[in-house]
């Protein structure tokens, strides 16, 4: 199925969940924080949080630095 990821269309499995994505994406979801559709999605229901098609997802992964 395609969603919009960060503005651009990316194609991810049926069934996917917030945690997975997020997972697959940066290897970890800590230091993160989810929108879906323009409501910030809370983390402790990442893992029962199904993406649906044509969803808007934005993750925002804290990154260390200097």
């Amino acid at each position: 199925m395609v969603i919009t990821l960060n503005g651009a269309k990316c194609e991810i499995s049926d069934g996917t969940t917030l945690d997975e994505l997020l997972t697959s994406l940066a290897g970890s979801s800590r230091g993160s924080a989810a929108v879906v559709d323009g409501e910030v999605v809370p983390r402790a229901t990442w893992g029962q949080f199904p993406i649906l098609e044509g969803q808007v997802v934005e993750l925002i992964t804290a990154v260390q630095g200097g």
